[in-house]
């Protein structure tokens, strides 16, 4: 098969109020666009009344071709929708504070998994992780901040954004809140990740607090921010059951853990287009 006539592999997202005909539309539209569908998954939300799907198809057809037919099918059903090449890597920037877990492990996915994303920088707000961004190859960008500094801060953070234009942020155990309005400009752009114990053990030394406390779970949340803290929309959760035996440096451990596969989770869904937003809620297409 030579290059005019090769078929690639898409991936189309969308949502929409929920209506009959969405799935006959959509499907007839890439069949007559010598579509193949290889993957398909959609979920209709009584409580807000919208429909979800995605699609992997491969096909002849140009982006622009595939754009022009798909846009006549969304102002039909009011969709909102992406399309994709599947395995395209997303150009990611990893945030970090002191603590390595988090980043190590998305690096190592992203070289040795085939973790869809290029991680073209990673930002600390403390040097202490600049060696392992080297031993990784990527360039560390240094951004102190302080409550005095964090304006500035941000703005060198938007810098970044556009000049390696970035498409998704990644909290990898970053210990700074995001002022609102950041937030609000890369909504759906910025995934976090942190420990399940809010809101019963906030503040310093969490885990000590769940030890004095008997906990029989240590879990983990990935969402996306908000401005409201973490609360955002929850994009994975795991847990692991302990039992009085662990000390508080068990419970940091099995915490780390479940941090950095949850995390990773998140990461790969939403680089592979599986997540889509419910409102404060997400649909995650696993």
């Amino acid at each position: 098969m030579n290059d005019a006539t090769a078929a690639t592999h898409w991936i189309l997202t969308l949502s929409c109020p929920d209506q009959p005909g969405i799935v006959h539309a959509v499907a007839g539209m890439l069949a007559e666009h010598g579509g193949n569908i290889t993957e398909s998954q959609q979920f209709g939300d009584p409580t807000s009344g919208l429909f979800f799907m995605r699609v992997q198809v491969e096909s002849t057809a140009s982006r622009d071709e595939l754009t022009t037919a798909m846009t006549q099918v969304a102002g039909r059903f009011d969709m909102t929708w992406t399309l994709d090449v599947v395995g395209r890597r997303i150009r990611t920037l990893i945030m970090v504070s002191k603590a390595a877990h988090c980043l190590v492990d998305l690096l190592y996915r992203e070289r040795s998994q085939r973790m869809p994303i290029d991680v073209v920088g990673v930002v600390g707000n403390h040097r202490d992780l600049e060696d392992i961004a080297t031993f990784y190859g990527k360039p560390f960008h240094h951004v102190p901040v302080t409550k005095d500094t964090k304006p500035e801060a941000e703005a060198t953070l938007r810098g970044l954004v556009k000049e390696l234009d970035v498409e998704v942020v990644v909290l990898a155990r970053y210990m700074q809140i995001l002022s609102d309005e950041l937030c609000r400009d890369l909504s759906g752009q910025i995934i976090n990740i942190h420990h399940s114990f809010l809101p019963s053990f906030k503040g310093a030394g969490p885990y000590r607090q769940a030890h004095d406390r008997g906990v029989k779970i240590i879990g983990a949340t990935s969402h996306y921010v908000t401005g409201d803290l973490d609360e955002g929309p929850i994009i994975e959760q795991d847990v692991e059951r302990v039992d009085h035996s662990r000390t508080v440096e068990d419970l940091v451990g099995i915490g780390e853990d479940v941090e950095r596969r949850t995390l990773a989770r998140a990461v790969r869904w939403h680089a592979e287009r599986r997540v889509l937003m419910d409102g404060r809620r997400t649909v995650v297409f696993r």
